[in-house]
């Protein structure tokens, strides 16, 4: 039998503070997740992800020589299979949609607890995306901003979504206004089992790596719109 130790995410921190880089790779080892590297500036987490593959790389937005955004944008187009969560002690409204674009599974803020940091990096690393409805809402307001400056700017349905089936569509226009698989099954009255299958069949015919790429995906087409609800904070 796998015990959580063998099957937990192999991961690389990149923060150009080694304090940072050290609390958490002290917090992550004490709860069985292997540290395979670290890097002090974006280059260095290219070099470090393009040598270890990790699973899971947790990136700091501002650092020297190369951003986190710009490391995250190489290392995904390196290797998609990994999962970039992005760190930051900002507010991060000036940073989501352009991270998100760049293909990160998620955000966590420097002081996220111990408990929490490791429930992340479990979640990111199974293939989820770190999401809350609360980031949500900042794509919705980053979009009803846009709407606003360019009202015949509206986006037009992508042809890949000619693909799905009425029921994926569905799910996906409810995925982009923030509710999670427990939400979407309780909305739609199907097991959770269902709704899973449904997000795995969404993932592989629009060729998306994550959540979060489905929730950009369903605003930039047009499929939700910054006037639709999005769930609340749990």
């Amino acid at each position: 039998m796998t015990t959580p130790a063998e099957c937990a995410p192999r991961v690389v921190i990149a923060d150009d503070q080694e304090l940072v880089r050290t609390g958490f790779r002290m917090i992550l080892t004490a709860r069985g997740i292997e540290v395979v590297g670290e890097a002090r500036d974006g280059a260095e987490a290219v070099a470090t992800v393009r040598e270890q593959r990790p699973d899971v790389v947790l990136m700091d937005i501002r650092m020297p020589v190369m951003d986190g955004l710009e490391a995250a944008r190489r290392i995904l187009a390196e290797a998609p299979d990994c999962r970039v969560i992005m760190l930051t002690t900002f507010d991060l409204d000036q940073y989501v949609y352009a991270a998100l674009a760049a293909g990160a599974s998620g955000f966590l803020l420097k002081d996220v607890t111990p408990a929490h940091l490791v429930a992340a990096v479990r979640l990111v690393g199974t293939g989820d995306a770190l999401l809350a409805p609360s980031i949500t809402r900042r794509l919705v307001e980053r979009f009803a901003a846009a709407a606003a400056a360019a009202p015949a700017a509206a986006p037009a349905v992508h042809r890949d979504l000619a693909a799905l089936t009425p029921r994926e569509r569905e799910v996906l226009t409810l995925m982009g206004r923030g509710l999670s698989n427990t939400e979407l099954a309780r909305q739609l009255t199907l097991s959770e089992a269902t709704v899973k299958t449904h997000v795995a069949r969404i993932f592989a015919k629009l060729t998306l790596r994550d959540r979060a790429q489905a929730v950009v995906l369903a605003y930039e087409t047009g499929l939700v719109s910054p006037g639709d609800s999005v769930a609340d904070d749990r």
